[in-house]
């Protein structure tokens, strides 16, 4: 029997991993640091982690065509970020802002079918058909799953919307990119010009006056360290990628997992609770990653 190496889906779960840990320590200083200053420290936290990168890259591995996507990259995924802050200041009410946004996948799944060209086996789309509801469930905001026609009654044409919409929009985006990114450039310089993009944006931020420096001691150290874990995530998301893993299934086993190990930890360490349908989220989420990482074997062919 042909054994199916799948590296990409061991990538997929320990970028999931480190965005897990980075959204349980961005509930200690959610309320004391503001997005453009949570930028700042997550990219302070991803530059500690160059120096182990950088040695890996080799100088003839860099091409203008990856180098460029490797920005558009980073564009999407800080624009994605402050527009999602933006739609909680306009208004917008987590319950829907949240699992709307969170969907982002299903942006990334629709750029790699009709441009990637990627192709899903039956199981794999099981595994969407499971992994997507997950999503949902795990957010701990799931109207939009058990009264759809209550969830859409409350979304308004109003700016959170948009904000909320472009958020979506630009995180389904960024993974795309990172797939196209990783086929012209290795998974360590796909992640340098990540940071040096998450730096030009930093730059701006502190140039604009959008970030206040006056913040703990606590908030700095937590901040930089899910930084790092952050950064590793997308190192992690890189390297899947490169590892032949499909955008389309990448981005959503990791966008499954980072709520379900975001769960576990804040169960061990902040003593919280989860739903009934947030176990559901976990059971589905599990299920779908291993029906999405299935793959046919290659006919073996035997010449006599």
């Amino acid at each position: 029997m042909r054994k199916t190496n799948r590296p990409w889906l061991a990538y997929a779960i320990i970028a999931g991993l480190c965005w897990g840990v980075w959204g349980t320590l961005a509930k200690f200083i959610s309320e004391d640091v503001s997005p453009y200053m949570n930028h700042i420290l997550f990219t302070i936290g991803m530059l500690f982690t160059l120096p182990f990168v950088i040695r890996r890259c080799r100088r003839k591995q860099l091409n203008k065509k990856g180098t460029l996507w490797g920005f558009v990259a980073g564009f999407f995924a800080i624009s994605g970020n402050i527009a999602i802050y933006y739609a909680f200041t306009s208004g917008g009410e987590a319950s829907i802002v949240v699992p709307l946004t969170n969907l982002y996948p299903m942006v990334t799944i629709f750029i790699a079918f009709l441009f990637l060209k990627e192709r899903l086996n039956v199981l794999n789309i099981a595994g969407l058909c499971m992994a997507l509801p997950a999503i949902v469930l795990l957010s701990g905001y799931y109207s939009l799953l058990t009264d759809p026609a209550a969830f859409v009654k409350t979304v308004e044409l109003e700016n959170w919307f948009w904000f909320s919409l472009i958020s979506f929009l630009c995180w389904g985006i960024f993974s795309a990119s990172q797939k196209i990114t990783t086929n012209n450039l290795s998974a360590e310089w796909a992640y340098v010009i990540f940071v040096v993009s998450s730096v030009l944006f930093s730059v701006g931020f502190l140039i604009a006056g959008k970030a206040d420096l006056d913040l703990s001691g606590k908030s700095a150290s937590l901040g930089s360290i899910a930084g790092m874990l952050n950064g590793l995530g997308v190192l992690a998301s890189f390297a899947a990628y490169k590892a032949e893993g499909k955008a389309s299934a990448v981005t959503t086993v990791a966008g499954a997992l980072q709520p379900v190990f975001t769960i576990i930890l804040a169960m061990a360490f902040l003593h919280e609770q989860f739903s009934t349908p947030e176990g559901i989220g976990i059971v589905l989420a599990i299920i779908g990653a291993l029906l999405l990482s299935y793959e046919k074997s290659a006919k073996k062919i035997i010449l006599n």
